[in-house]
């Protein structure tokens, strides 16, 4: 090998080390851009609010009073059932909806300038998930009154994106996080804003703790309705429409008497009851424990309507087993149901709770 040739290959190498170097150096400089944005924050509001409080919902409540965080979500926002609505653009009084601490986690977005509504909406849309975990948006009018809703009339001084930390898609990731940084990043420049949010290894870290409680305690009962030969799905949906189930989404839902689904009737093929013109063969009940109202006879109830279904179908009611109902069994399955409903109220997740469909969704 010549003199140049060898030369050329240390040039070679040389120059890769340089690259190499110089990403070290860029990676490192823009970490700590980041770090200095993501002040740390050891308090764990899940841990607060269930056990300090020994009820979620009062947890939630001592939260809320600890701190007042500006909200606002934007105007695809719609209040649940339970939920008290958004007040009128231009209100005096604050939305009551604010941020859960236990469940979600802020960044802080604080413009220079008040912005007027009418151009936030329309990177409202930009803002509702990231990843698989939904973002809430909240914000202050510049007379500082709170808004769980964007409003066109109205100009803010601040917004706040709500990251949910968990979900049943598992906890919030890095990814999931650096995209909604980075929306809010987004904001921060077309607005002339700055923002603030807690570290990042803190907040994957209060991810996976919420994720760990939620596995621990998420469970399904379901039941299933063979109706023999197909029926019409035209006539099966009438049947349970009389029977005093309602619409929701693609499954009808039995609702408790703040409109929170008790339990759930869905066809065995996932499609919506009035989906094309197919028979169905099959249905199935769904009690999911967490979502629902704490009832004394949560199953026992969806056993009832399930048995009058079956009558009204000409229909067998079995198990997730396929096996006819031991006689008694919704007694004990009832007993035990209470056990975990009462883990969940000391979890700060009360069966039923707004925070308890939010995470178990």
């Amino acid at each position: 090998m010549s003199d140049l040739q060898i030369g050329l290959i240390a040039l070679g190498v040389l120059l890769i080390l340089l690259v190499l170097g110089f990403n070290w150096w860029q990676d490192r400089r823009v970490r700590r851009k980041m770090q200095s944005h993501f002040p740390t924050s050891e308090q764990d509001p899940l841990l607060g609010a269930g056990t300090h409080a020994g009820a979620g919902a009062a947890g939630a409540a001592a939260a809320a009073a600890a701190r007042r965080e500006p909200g606002m979500g934007g105007d695809s926002v719609r209040a649940q059932p339970g939920q008290p609505a958004p007040v009128d653009p231009g209100s005096d009084a604050d939305d009551a909806e604010e941020p859960d601490p236990a469940c979600e986690v802020v960044i802080e977005i604080n413009f220079a300038e008040p912005v007027r509504g009418a151009d936030l909406l329309p990177y409202m849309q930009s803002l509702r998930s990231v990843g698989r975990k939904p973002m809430r948006v909240f914000a202050e009018t510049d007379q500082r009154r709170h808004r769980a809703r964007v409003h066109s009339g109205e100009s803010y001084a601040s917004m706040q994106l709500a990251v949910l930390l968990a979900n049943r898609s598992g906890p919030l990731t890095a990814i999931e996080w650096s995209q909604a940084w980075a929306r809010a990043q987004d904001m921060a420049e077309r607005f002339d804003a700055t923002i603030e949010g807690p570290d990042q290894q803190a907040v994957l870290e209060q991810g996976a703790r919420l994720d760990d409680t939620c596995a621990a305690l998420d469970t399904q009962v379901g039941l299933t309705l063979l109706l023999g030969s197909a029926q019409p799905a035209a006539e099966v949906l009438a049947v349970a429409r009389d029977t005093g189930f309602v619409a929701d989404g693609n499954r009808l839902a039995w609702p408790a008497e703040n409109g929170v689904a008790r339990f759930t009737l869905a066809r065995a093929d996932g499609a919506a009851f009035d989906a094309g013109m197919g028979g169905i063969e099959r249905l199935y009940l769904l009690l999911d424990v967490p979502c629902s109202p704490a009832d004394a006879r949560a199953f026992g109830r969806m056993v009832d309507v399930g048995r009058d279904l079956a009558a009204r179908l000409r229909a067998e009611l079995v198990d997730d087993q396929g096996k006819p109902l031991a006689e008694g069994s919704e007694t004990v399955i009832d007993e035990r149901l209470q056990v975990l409903f009462g883990q969940l109220e000391q979890a700060g997740l009360p069966a039923g709770s707004e925070r308890a469909q939010r995470v178990f969704a």
